[in-house]
């Protein structure tokens, strides 16, 4: 028996292949550990979004190895995947580079790396009833899991390259995804994040290239079961109309929706590839609104694309103090070769637009933490379910999240009680906002579960 140790990046799609390549490991008889200097094998699960997430990876990688040079050390994940041939020359240190799209080729990768092979593999996907999905292993905060409903994107939005990494949209089968949701459920998963390059594509890489995605929400939320649901990324082109109706009488699915909406100005948005305006923008914010009058919503915002010009970024501004988001992020162009954005400037240009948008996105921040901070007043004074993520060691106190607040990217409630447990829901009282967090006592007498 070996150990492996594990670093992963980027966004929750690369989690779900994290705790996927620890199972198929796992199975070979590796170990996992958390301390790097026991490892005989180490996993660096790279993100290849952009240029800072890229910098980000190749750091970890030389940390890692500086940590523990005896170790074999495989470069995985989307960096792996796009810059495979690049990466092959330039990073001797590694291993193996090992691309993403059919996860079970790890077994032979491992293989070949301990017989003493460098090995270089950018396998293509496998055929869909073949294609691997077990794990085991969370690396999620007690009782939350993700559950990816299709990988790739048929958007083709300018600016992105996840189409050039993950490929054209492909739809796991629906039985897979209610097979993953019931184990979810049967381990005490209170909380499954729906994920997925755009949510309300599912199933249009079909023949019929009609949304799936209404009937899979349908069969999730008959599964049996004390669980909710979270939606995240839905593209605002493409955004079911039925959808807040049917969140509006099936409490199973929490009302938070998280739309990229991106940006604001029409010239920008229509370089982009999209096909919304401010006002398409506002009036779906109206209609979610309206059918749900405690729904919640998170978008973000691409600054610094080219052709944004302080007009432009004046339509963002606007859009936010209209819209009054309850949680909006924001994020710089990069300029990703292969994409259609890459020509629309030179990287001179592209370097002083930068440092532009860097400036825009401190305004931004400035007008919307405040609209955050008011919009969570509504709910002080409030009881809501608050699913307990960690203990603040030797304090009574605990850190959780309620409906509002998505894993990782919103605000946190802090908890202040005794006896509680990571993983388990506890009714709770908001007592106050602080900066962009609540606060909240447990209710006496509730129950926990």
């Amino acid at each position: 028996m070996k150990n492996v140790y594990m670093e992963n990046l980027g966004c929750a799609k690369n989690q779900v292949d994290a705790e996927t390549l620890i199972k198929l490991l796992e199975d070979d008889d590796f170990v996992l550990t958390e301390q790097v200097e026991q490892a005989d094998l180490i996993l660096v699960n790279t993100c290849g979004f952009i240029e800072s997430a890229r910098e980000e990876s190749i750091n970890s990688f030389f940390s890692l190895h500086e940590a523990n040079s005896k170790a074999k050390i495989v470069l995985t994940g989307c960096m792996a995947q796009r810059y495979a041939d690049q990466l092959e020359k330039e990073l001797g240190e590694a291993s193996a580079i090992f691309g993403n799209r059919d996860l079970s080729k790890i077994h032979e990768v491992v293989r070949q790396v301990f017989s003493g092979e460098r090995v270089i593999s950018v396998p293509s996907y496998p055929p869909r009833e073949t294609e691997v999905y077990e794990r085991d292993l969370l690396l999620s905060f007690p009782g939350s899991a993700y559950l990816k409903i299709s990988e790739g994107c048929n958007h083709w939005c300018s600016y992105c390259a996840i189409p050039l990494i993950r490929g054209e949209l492909r739809s796991k089968p629906k039985q897979t995804i209610l097979a993953e949701a019931r184990d979810l459920i049967s381990r005490g998963i209170r909380e499954i994040n729906l994920i997925a390059q755009d949510l309300a594509a599912y199933g249009t890489d079909d023949s019929d290239r009609t949304s799936k995605f209404m009937e899979l929400l349908a069969d999730l939320t008959a599964l049996p079961g004390d669980f909710f649901i979270r939606l995240l990324y839905i593209h605002p082109d493409a955004f079911p109309a039925s959808l807040p109706s049917f969140i509006a009488t099936h409490p199973k699915v929490l009302p938070y929706f998280d739309i990229p909406f991106q940006h604001a100005d029409t010239t920008v948005l229509r370089s982009m590839g999209r096909t919304g305006t401010k006002e398409s923008h506002l009036a779906l914010i109206e209609q979610i609104r309206s059918a749900v009058p405690d729904a919640v919503l998170r978008s973000t915002i691409l600054l610094g694309y080219p052709g944004e010009d302080e007009a432009a970024f004046a339509q963002v501004l606007d859009f936010l103090k209209k819209a009054r988001l309850d949680w909006v992020g924001s994020f710089l162009y990069s300029r990703e070769e292969g994409t259609k954005a890459y020509a629309l400037r030179n990287d001179r240009d592209h370097r002083k637009a930068h440092k532009v948008a860097a400036a825009f996105q401190e305004e931004l921040e400035a007008l919307q933490a405040p609209i955050t901070g008011n919009n969570l007043q509504r709910f002080v004074g409030k009881e809501y379910d608050i699913l307990i993520e960690e203990l603040v060691e030797g304090e009574d106190l605990a850190i959780g999240r309620m409906y509002a607040q998505a894993p990782e990217v919103d605000g946190l409630t802090v908890v202040v009680g005794r006896n509680l447990k990571a993983g388990q829901m506890v009714r709770c009282g908001i007592k106050r906002v602080n900066g962009l967090d609540l606060e909240a006592i447990p209710v006496a007498g509730a129950m926990h579960g």
